[in-house]
């Protein structure tokens, strides 16, 4: 019992204190190590001279430097690993040399001199001494407490204010040992805060390497998405877990207590940094209105039914073909809000349905997320894309300004620029029918608004490869991406489902929004990090004894090496909003867009895909 409660002691002293404690053990050793030397060599009990007594005395003083410059007193004992020994060695190598040119450039000699065995001697006991000694202290001090106080040492990413607060709150409740700060502030590095030593970020892989560091926590504060997208990067061939800190913002709001960590995951990965939604903007086209979400039951669209419902809107129309779906959402709203919830099963081509549920309901708003988005199973299923996605977006657009909808907003996609399939062309198709209808309300003097919201990928939506990575990593991989250099934009869905809300606040009529996707993600990276954050290794040329291996299996019917968001990037214009822009409307009519969907029509009712295909390119590029 008094032996643990002298562990708990040892364990609780601060920092400083086992350093001074550590310093003062290396200096009496040292010299006992010294004097013994001699002992050995005359085989006596060695009684040393003035001269002989200093040359003892000195030699701790002479090793305390060089320890300290070779990292010793870093608090070796608490994560001290066997590779260590080495770093031991060469500290008291270098230590012994100096003390042998020191001894015989003065006079601390002796009359008799230093016989050559004495340094080797000397060498020998400082090495048994200084090694055993911390190892047998790891022992007998810490491997009793080890898997409740020290299973994980980290590096804090960030020594700012938000870090130094986390390694106090950590520090304090002796769960994770703090090694050191990485910040990429030049001013700092080399300095030590709180007592522990800031690095820069060149050296990650050797501090993990050296000191045994299992944890990599970073605050949010001090690295954007893209950063973190690059670090994770940094990171892959090493076996360090990362997590991250909430934002101050929401510390301070109360969410989190400031030593409160979550896993990084996938959405801290994207190229962008999410900006905080405009009260105002969602508000303006929500509150006390009666909203309509089609495919409501969908990935975007329920997560769009779960922003809506907490704006306070009089009535929210659930409409989806799916029937599990909208039954699964109608329950989970129905538990987070008093909102008025009305579940409406059946297809947006049919118009006599939309026609009555508009009418009867008196929606104000439409939001329409109903699309098929697979981009090879629209490729093979070519005449029931072109049904859904565009007659589907004619029929219920064209109900929408007849019965008065006041907002129009169509889901599009990254796809419809320049489309290269099927499921882009309809896309491309469905923007064109929401412009022309815009420009008839306009004519009409209606007021009604009409737009589309073009964005890239959705992180976890239908369609989108995270989904499919998930599924690969679950049953043991291999990860499969169809060409290395591929890219794709995304975003989270929650920020998804924010934008597209202020952005139909945002529109003028008949125009296409852009929800700013920052940089563009390279899908092969994409697939090696979701297999770091599933705790898994990756498996490769460079680590053959990985867990999951990411294979390329080549690029499928009408897929792009990369998207774009854009027609013409000269023609794009800033909103209010800084994540959200406006795309310069093309001058060419839509006017022929009325006769080119009856011919669609037409070819779809003699199920003839070939000449389906062809008109969905040859219009696509009007």
């Amino acid at each position: 019992m008094k032996l643990e409660n002298f562990r708990q002691r040892i364990a609780m002293m601060p920092r400083r204190y086992k350093q001074v404690l550590l310093v003062s053990f290396d200096m009496v050793v040292l010299t006992f190590a010294a004097w013994f030397s001699y002992v050995l060599r005359f085989n006596t009990l060695f009684m040393p001279n003035t001269e002989q007594a200093m040359l003892m005395i000195a030699a701790p003083l002479i090793a305390s430097p060089v320890f300290i410059r070779f990292g010793l007193y870093r608090a070796v004992i608490r994560y001290l690993p066997d590779k260590a020994i080495w770093t031991m060695m060469q500290a008291v190598s270098f230590s012994v040399i100096i003390w042998v040119v020191v001894a015989f450039l003065t006079q601390m000699t002796g009359a008799e001199g230093v016989p050559r065995a004495v340094p080797f001697l000397y060498w020998v006991l400082a090495v048994v001494l200084i090694c055993g000694s911390r190892f047998a202290a790891k022992w007998l001090l810490w491997s009793p407490i080890r898997e409740k106080l020290l299973a994980r040492q980290c590096l804090i990413f960030g020594a700012g204010d938000a870090g130094r607060q986390l390694a106090n709150a950590l520090r304090s409740q002796n769960e994770v040992f703090v090694a050191g700060f990485i910040d990429d502030d030049a001013t700092l590095h080399g300095m030590d805060i709180l007592g522990i030593r800031v690095y820069p970020t060149a050296q990650i892989e050797e501090l993990i390497d050296n000191f045994g560091i299992n944890e990599m926590i970073v605050t949010t504060s001090s690295l954007s998405g893209n950063q973190r997208r690059l670090l994770m990067g940094k990171l892959k061939s090493l076996n360090v877990k990362v997590r991250i800190l909430p934002a101050i913002s929401d510390l301070t709001a109360g969410k989190y207590i400031v030593s409160h960590l979550r896993d990084i995951d996938i959405d801290d990965l994207l190229g962008r940094s999410p900006v905080p939604a405009d009260p105002d903007l969602l508000d303006k086209t929500v509150e006390n209105r009666v909203i309509l979400v089609t495919g409501a039951g969908g990935s975007i669209g329920s997560e769009l039914c779960r922003t809506i419902v907490k704006l306070a809107p009089a009535k929210l129309v659930l409409f989806d073909v799916n029937e599990h779906s909208i039954y699964q959402l109608h329950r989970e709203l129905a538990g987070i809000s008093d909102c008025v919830l009305v579940p409406v099963l059946g297809s947006i081509s049919d118009g006599s349905l939309l026609k009555v549920v508009l009418e009867q309901h008196k929606v104000e708003n439409v939001y329409h997320c109903a699309a098929y988005k697979h981009v090879p199973l629209v490729e093979e299923n070519v005449v029931e894309g072109a049904r859904n996605n565009v007659i589907g977006t004619s029929v219920l657009a064209a109900v929408a300004r007849e019965a008065g909808v006041r907002n129009f907003v169509l889901i599009s996609s990254d796809k419809a620029v320049r489309p290269s399939n099927v499921m882009g062309a309809t896309k491309r198709w469905a923007e064109l029918i929401v412009r022309y209808h815009g420009d008839v309300a306009k004519t009409h003097g209606t007021g009604q608004i009409f737009t589309c919201v073009r964005f890239g990928n959705v992180i976890g939506s239908s369609g989108s490869v995270v989904p499919l990575f998930r599924e690969q990593i679950a049953h043991g991989g291999p990860l499969t991406v169809t060409h290395d250099e591929m890219t794709r934009y995304f975003m989270s869905v929650r920020e998804a489902a924010e934008l597209i809300i202020q952005a139909g606040a945002l529109s003028e009529g008949g125009d296409i929004l852009l929800l700013e996707m920052g940089d563009a993600v390279r899908i092969r990276d994409l697939a090696e990090n979701m297999i770091l954050l599933a705790g898994l290794s990756v498996k490769d040329a460079k680590n053959p004894h990985g867990d999951i291996e990411v294979i390329t299996i080549g690029i499928r019917d009408g897929e792009k090496l990369h998207e774009e968001l854009f027609y013409d990037p000269t023609g794009v214009s800033a909103t209010s909003h800084s994540k959200i822009l406006r795309a310069r409307r093309r001058v060419a009519p839509v006017d022929h867009l009325p006769a080119a969907v009856d011919e669609l029509r037409r070819l779809i009712a003699e199920q003839n895909p070939d000449a389906v295909r062809a008109l969905l390119f040859e219009k696509a590029v009007s």
